[in-house]
């Protein structure tokens, strides 16, 4: 996915969409996915008042998350524009090299970035990624293996990778739920 940074319109739509990990806040330009907001933790978010419902800009991103969360989605294609500096656009295209089922460490991730010094700085562009699942900020994790923040909520972000693990291991029982039950 390249994203596109040249905004074409001054307009924000919206739309909530409900999913295995709760109700997501959808806001696009009307061409490209602008921000996914998570339904806990610090990515919560809510639409503004000045922005307009509609959910004609969101029927293919509701399409691939659908799949997404069926199993039979692993990558999106999907036109966006998240709002960052340079830096943290470049870490939120490496984002979507991880392949899905797998982690990468913050290390491993400013290495593939060509700074291998900047796990720190990583993490920070990894934190505030506006486009959430999406773009899979979910699938680093730290240099000792466990997981580590998450703006959904650390249960959001376990529930996210034993999803994309069960899809490695076909037949196996994680015993995946919902987050709300």
């Amino acid at each position: 996915m390249v994203f596109n940074l040249q905004r074409t319109t001054m307009a924000t739509f919206y739309r909530y969409y409900q999913t295995p990990i709760g109700t997501l806040l959808l806001a696009s330009d009307g061409e490209y996915l602008q921000l996914l907001g998570l339904p806990t933790g610090a990515m919560k978010r809510r639409h503004d008042s000045s922005w307009e419902e509609n959910d004609e800009p969101f029927k293919a991103v509701i399409k691939q998350l659908d799949e997404y969360f069926d199993g039979s989605r692993q990558d999106f294609d999907l036109p966006l524009r998240p709002e960052g500096t340079e830096f943290q656009r470049r870490v939120w295209q490496a984002l979507q090299h991880i392949p899905c089922g797998e982690t990468w460490s913050y290390g491993e991730l400013a290495k593939y970035i060509g700074n291998p010094n900047a796990s720190r700085a990583v993490g920070a562009a990894n934190g505030i990624n506006p486009i959430p699942v999406i773009i899979p900020c979910h699938r680093v994790i730290g240099s000792n293996g466990k997981l580590t923040g998450f703006g959904g909520g650390l249960g959001t972000k376990a529930f996210l990778l034993a999803l994309e693990s069960s899809w490695r291991a076909p037949g196996l029982d994680f015993g995946l739920q919902t987050l709300d039950g």
